[in-house]
């Protein structure tokens, strides 16, 4: 069985190529191995099926980041090798390239993966309904703790008068006269033979000839939907929840496209989120950091005791293992980050300053190791200084 080229090495680039120079390569490449510019030509017509299986891989981030990792078995085609219709997630965007350079918004390419013959050639393959995208800012709590929400959008659903169908009284769509149901009309210039979509039916391959006094033939009609998300734990800014079919209705009967809700976390009063690890810094009295003692930190799953040593340091940061946001996946738990803010007494009545006094007078630099550190590097830096200027 022969082997599969390098997609990379096929369209003439480098793995590190953007997405602006994968396209310039592509589209040269098409040029140049086009069928159209070729008749008869069978190894320009296998190039021409290399170069655009490669490019549908490289030109999306997930199948690109799938054939870094593991070749060709990341992004295996379904049997019966490479097919436009059913594998390419990015025809549109090879559609448009194809349009540009041959004038027909892709028709020739549907028609020479999809071979020839009768049978409609649809301009928009299975009718199928756009994906929407919705923004949605959650708080800090459904983020750790998991939600549901009900959301309101404007979407293009199902005519509920026609079924979707366009037509009125329960009529079929007719056959359109014009292009004979493909969708596509043919006219001949020169060197190339140009298809463009049919400018009486809009490349459905179909008329109504009554159609829904509702949707005015269209099988759709704007709503407000309302559904329920479930928010899984774990979520963070950025994170992104698929809902298949759930995006606009299909033009008569086509399938639905999907919605992509993209999450926005709101800040928090005192937890700050890294990944599933979470950081804060709690204040602690003056007498605890000095003495020892316990203090009281927050945690997602209520209070927690922190125990300090003697003498800890304003700015020492503690661990607590297993204490942060769960995994959207579900397999583990970040961590808890505190960190000690040392406060000082403030509003001293005249007793507390004298105590205070009291002991300041007991106190020397034995007591303060980092400010003698500190006095002892500044007065090596003046000694250099002095010793330069001589």
């Amino acid at each position: 069985m022969a082997t599969k080229s390098d997609y990379y090495e096929t369209l003439g680039v480098s793995r590190g190529v953007s997405p602006e120079d994968l396209k310039k390569s592509y589209r040269k490449l098409a040029m140049k191995y086009h069928p159209d510019k070729n008749k008869g030509d069978q190894a320009a017509e296998e190039r021409f099926k290399e170069i655009s299986e490669a490019y549908e891989v490289l030109s999306d981030e997930d199948k690109r980041r799938q054939y870094d990792q593991f070749g060709h078995d990341g992004v295996k085609f379904g049997p019966g090798g490479f097919d436009v219709r059913r594998d390419f997630t990015h025809a549109g965007d090879i559609q448009d390239i194809l349009g540009s350079l041959f004038g027909n918004r892709g028709s020739i390419f549907e028609e020479f993966f999809g071979g020839g013959g009768g049978g409609r050639r649809s301009s928009r393959p299975d009718n199928r309904g756009s994906d929407l995208r919705f923004d949605l800012e959650i708080e800090f709590e459904e983020a750790a703790f998991g939600s549901e929400r009900e959301i309101t959008l404007p979407i293009m659903d199902s005519c509920e008068t026609c079924e979707g169908s366009g037509a009125s009284g329960g009529a079929r769509p007719e056959t359109c006269r014009q292009c004979g149901g493909r969708g596509v009309v043919v006219n001949a210039s020169g060197f190339f033979q140009v298809r463009q979509t049919c400018p009486v039916c809009g490349g459905d391959g179909q008329m109504i000839a009554n159609p829904c006094g509702t949707c005015h033939g269209a099988g759709r009609v704007q709503k407000r939907k309302r559904m329920t998300l479930k928010i899984p734990k774990g979520v963070g800014t950025g994170s992104r929840m698929r809902l298949a079919g759930k995006g606009e209705s299909g033009i008569r009967g086509g399938a639905s496209g999907d919605l992509y809700v993209v999450i926005t976390v709101m800040p928090h009063d005192i937890f700050h989120r890294e990944e599933d690890d979470l950081l804060f810094e709690v204040p602690v009295p003056f007498d605890v950091a000095v003495l020892g003692g316990e203090v009281e930190v927050p945690t997602l799953d209520g209070y927690a005791r922190l125990k300090l040593a003697p003498g800890t340091e304003n700015g020492k940061v503690f661990r607590m293992r297993g204490k942060g946001v769960p995994s959207v996946n579900g397999h583990s738990r970040g961590d808890l980050h505190v960190r000690i803010g040392v406060e000082m007494p403030s509003r001293l009545t005249m007793k507390q300053k004298r105590a205070m006094k009291e002991l300041r007078e007991q106190l020397d630099e034995t007591n303060y190791p980092n400010h003698r550190k500190f006095r002892k590097s500044a007065e090596g830096f003046f000694e250099r200084r002095t010793g330069e200027d001589d």
